[in-house]
């Protein structure tokens, strides 16, 4: 039980980190459209308690009731991802998001996440006898996965798009696909990411501005120059928590793809290394269950979680630090979101539940009988072998 509580105490850890910053970056922005500084941490606090309802729930769900999942979840997602071209409304010119109730919105794009780590596990666990076959290890598996990235593409989100492509590469992995699928298709997704790239003027002003940000200090390299300036004042212990002056409007999206910095900032150093210390636990467990599973199934979809959680925060991190390209993505369980936070929750709950039946098959490989000298011990109780 080791790799799941292991799991868990980091999952919580980022969560709860995730809460109170979302309370310090948020408030100022809260007060601006609220009238109260607590209005959106409000709304975070309530999608945890239902996210972390769902990872409880999750952790005890066996495997067979977790495949069970995988159409109805990919039906759903699909159905979601089409209703958003019709009856979507556009924030920060994507047009991405469906209202549901009030100022409750729901991006379907994170829900697609695990409903393909979901579909794509189950599909190819059953195909596994004929996965060296080219065509089955790729159809219909990756002409699924490239409709999904179609669908949100035509939303407008480029960022949620590369995750997609990237879970789908990184479940494909675990199975073993050959060194040179990956070339053809990285090749593929730059020469993609390039066309978008220069498609769109903003884009191509984010691209810029992440080769040279002070070239434009005040205009597309703002944010980022913002960012960096808010790491680079939070000293090794920060300024104080809640005491950001970032925060304050001169980061822009600081409760959300920008939280990073805030952590920074009032968190200083040492704050920021232990977010990546966590994430670090979060991949050596994910990628530990995919080295030791026996179930195909669950190194298959451990794969696609790990590669999902993991590179989405290696995005959102790197765009803040100018590493990489801004791309929009939140920083798992840390940003605000609901949308995000949710179906995070919901995987990490079926990591949980993996890690537990890995626990549960390791206890249950110890207690098996096995015979030491004239003795067999049997549930870890002696008993006089009936030869001597």
């Amino acid at each position: 039980m080791g790799l799941y509580y292991l799991l868990l105490g980091a999952a919580l850890a980022l969560l709860g980190l995730g809460l109170l910053m979302v309370l310090s970056a948020s408030s100022i922005l809260s007060i601006k459209l609220y009238d109260s500084p607590y209005t959106l941490a409000q709304r975070q606090f309530l999608f945890a308690a239902i996210g972390v309802a769902l990872m409880f729930i999750g952790s005890r769900l066996p495997v067979h009731v977790w495949r069970k999942l995988a159409w109805p979840t990919l039906v759903g997602s699909l159905l979601l991802l089409a209703a958003v071209l019709v009856i979507g409304v556009e924030v920060s010119g994507q047009r991405n998001w469906i209202d549901v109730a009030g100022p409750f919105r729901l991006q379907p794009s994170e829900f697609a996440k695990i409903a393909l780590v979901l579909w794509g596990a189950d599909l190819l666990a059953r195909k596994e006898p004929i996965l060296d076959s080219w065509k089955h290890l790729l159809v219909p598996f990756l002409p699924v996965a490239g409709f999904i990235i179609l669908l949100i593409l035509a939303e407008g989100d480029v960022g949620n798009a590369l995750l997609i492509a990237v879970i789908a590469a990184g479940m494909l992995f675990a199975v073993g696909a050959p060194l040179r699928l990956f070339v053809v298709l990285g090749t593929l997704g730059l020469l993609g990411i390039a066309a978008l790239t220069m498609a769109a003027p903003y884009r191509m002003s984010r691209f810029t501005s992440w080769l040279d940000p002070s070239a434009d200090r005040l205009g597309d390299g703002w944010q980022v120059t913002q960012g960096q300036f808010a790491l680079g004042t939070g000293g090794w212990w920060g300024v104080g928590l809640g005491a950001s002056r970032e925060k304050w409007g001169s980061l822009p999206e600081a409760h959300t793809d920008f939280i990073f910095p805030v952590i920074g900032e009032e968190l200083g150093l040492v704050g920021t290394i232990a977010v990546l210390a966590l994430f670090a636990i979060v991949a050596f467990v994910a990628f530990r269950l995919v080295h030791s599973a026996d179930d195909t199934f669950v190194r298959i979809a451990s794969a696609g979680i790990g590669t999902w959680i993991v590179f989405q925060a290696v995005v959102n991190i790197g765009a803040v630090l100018s590493l990489l390209p801004i791309t929009g993505v939140p920083l798992p369980l840390v940003s605000y979101g609901g949308s995000s936070l949710l179906p995070l929750l919901a995987a990490f709950g079926m990591l949980l539940s993996f890690a537990r039946r890995a626990g549960a098959t390791a206890s249950g490989a110890k207690a098996e009988s096995r015979e030491v000298g004239g003795l067999r011990v049997i549930d870890g109780a002696r008993s006089q072998d009936s030869s001597a």
